[in-house]
């Protein structure tokens, strides 16, 4: 069974590409386009990972993953936040607890490297 996937950012366009990409790399999809969709998917479906970006409607991408991390039933779910904020010079880890941050544009051979390396960790723990 192929792992699943949630996908969560507002740009339709991007969502669908990040989709179809990591579909074509035998990843189960599902996307969402604002942050309390995301929230109400993760409580009804089981993910293997979540890609999140911050700046969503509704509810923002912080508010999402530490949300999301500090409920026990969700907390080991590997989040890659990817967003067009710059990272460099941050002190964001304080702010967010994800696994990943990666900056907008992204290079998808990374992305997809990330991802496989994210879901095997998380697997064996």
């Amino acid at each position: 069974m192929p792992d699943k996937i949630l996908i969560v950012d507002d740009e339709v366009h991007l969502a669908k590409i990040l989709q179809f990409t990591l579909e074509h790399a035998g990843y189960e999809v599902v996307t969402a386009f604002d942050g309390q969709e995301a929230l109400d998917l993760v409580e009804r479906e089981g993910f293997d990972l979540i890609i999140l970006d911050l700046m969503l409607p509704l509810v923002d991408g912080y508010k999402v993953c530490n949300i999301l991390k500090k409920d026990k039933r969700f907390s080991a779910i590997p989040v890659i936040i990817l967003s067009a904020r710059d990272f460099e010079g941050m002190d964001i880890e304080e702010e967010i607890e994800a696994e990943l941050l990666m900056s907008k544009p992204f290079n998808t051979g990374n992305l997809l490297v990330e991802i496989s390396q994210l879901l095997e960790s998380s697997c064996r723990e």
